[in-house]
């Protein structure tokens, strides 16, 4: 009979995190002894390798018990290792995020495990961002009492319990070659959860967070104003909860803290990469620059060109295609759980005149380099088609020289292309915008 923890910690809690005492490590470290998992079955087949299905209950959050199904792909050919991917999401075990966690675990030839119902919805007879939202409310109706209201703290124990789950199962399962460590992604808001758990479990070797440009959020809403003149239509639900702009008082100051990411970046010091799509019609196309210099090294960055919320870059002939992400989503995970590092990237923006520079290196050097442009009549591109032009490339340096627009603005930045890996795939720059008259 498979054996469960009870009431337990995570292992080697973030010692930052235990001692600082911030709203997500409050909520973290309760313990909850509704936790549980079991083994539901395993399958397997030479086409997709073997599957290994396990139920969950994270914990029970406002008297909701959270039961997950979490799922352990090893592809055919692939030895179980100390380092797992773990993809967190929601819906359920079936069609497109299923196929997502496999083809990643094939392409990385190595074990991956995906957690489905981050979060368990619907609740409050709401979903998604709406439920986020109220949750968000009913924090802010106790006056901050009750620290567990606010979504993203449940969002990131079901994580941490994720991770406790696979380590004693695999521990039963593949003996010596139990999970210790693991790679954490997710997109959206189960990006915004990433960053959340990855700033308080050290298991937590490397992560990815996807589509959630959006740390330092208070400058964020700001600056999203200036550019698109009116809050994204994509937050309408936090902007018809008063939740945006930021309400008065120090209970809302101390809730905008507690979930965003950016009141952690001290605690970041994993390798990480940065996934967001050029056209993602929630943010800023220069969102990154709010927040890039005050995360540490080791970082990456890749923007896809021409791609929305669900990273499907547009091509040429009109399809779309996830390639570029999961190539280099893939490529990160690989070497993080090798040890080996991405490739260094310098880059430069400069000129305020007529003419700006953006300078590029990278070791080792890319096989490409391209610059991509945009334009529209103001700071916002979202629907806008980006185009490239190859730069020349010299030594592993490239270098670009773009004109200030008569009216309008636009946006530009570099993409370069490595080789240098088991499948290409590329890393990005910052975004920079240029306006007529500024």
């Amino acid at each position: 009979m498979l054996l469960c923890l009870l009431l337990c910690l995570p292992a080697d809690p973030n010692p930052v995190a235990a001692t600082q005492g911030t709203l997500l490590d409050r909520y973290l470290l309760a313990p909850d002894t509704s936790y549980k998992w079991s083994k539901e079955k395993v399958e397997g087949n030479f086409l997709t390798g073997t599957t290994h299905h396990l139920k969950l209950t994270s914990q029970t959050w406002q008297g909701h018990r959270w039961d997950h199904d979490l799922l352990l792909f090893v592809p055919p050919g692939a030895k179980p290792g100390k380092t797992i991917v773990l993809l967190n999401t929601g819906g359920n075990p079936s069609g497109g995020n299923r196929l997502l966690g496999l083809t990643i675990a094939t392409r990385l030839k190595a074990p991956v495990a995906v957690l489905f119902q981050v979060p368990n919805q619907p609740l409050y007879n709401r979903t998604e961002d709406a439920l986020i939202a109220e949750t968000f409310v009913r924090y802010l109706e106790t006056g901050g009492k009750d620290i567990s209201w606010p979504l993203l703290f449940p969002m990131a124990k079901a994580c941490v319990r994720a991770m406790d789950t696979l380590q004693d199962y695999t521990k039963e399962a593949w003996k010596e070659n139990a999970a210790e460590k693991f790679v954490l992604t997710g997109a959206s808001k189960r990006g915004w959860t990433t960053w959340l758990a990855s700033a308080f479990d050290r298991r937590i070797i490397a992560f990815a967070p996807l589509v959630i440009d959006t740390l330092n959020m208070q400058d964020q809403m700001r600056h999203q104003l200036e550019a698109f003149g009116k809050p994204s239509e994509q937050i309408k639900d936090y902007v018809e909860r008063k939740l945006v702009p930021l309400p008065p008082g120090d209970t809302a100051k101390g809730l905008w803290l507690g979930v965003d990411p950016f009141t952690y970046r001290d605690r970041y010091r994993q390798p990480k990469l940065i996934v967001n799509g050029a056209n993602d019609p929630y943010w800023t196309a220069d969102a990154l620059n709010l927040y890039w210099e005050s995360i540490p090294e080791p970082k990456h960055v890749l923007i896809v060109p021409n791609a929305g919320h669900d990273l499907r870059e547009k091509q040429p002939e009109g399809t779309r295609s996830i390639d570029r992400a999961l190539a280099t989503l893939t490529v990160f995970s690989r070497r993080a759980a090798s040890g080996k590092a991405m490739p260094k990237m310098e880059w430069k923006h400069t000129g305020d005149g007529s003419e700006a520079s953006l300078t590029v290196k990278a070791s080792p050097a890319p096989a490409k380099v391209t610059l991509w442009q945009v334009a529209a009549p103001r700071q916002d591109f979202r629907k806008s088609e980006w185009k490239p032009t190859e730069l020349k490339l010299a030594e592993g340096s490239a270098e670009a020289k773009v004109a200030k627009p008569s009216s309008g603005a636009l946006a530009f930045y570099a993409l370069c292309e490595f080789n240098d890996d088991i499948e290409p795939y590329c890393l990005a720059t910052q975004v920079r915008v240029l306006e007529a008259g500024k």
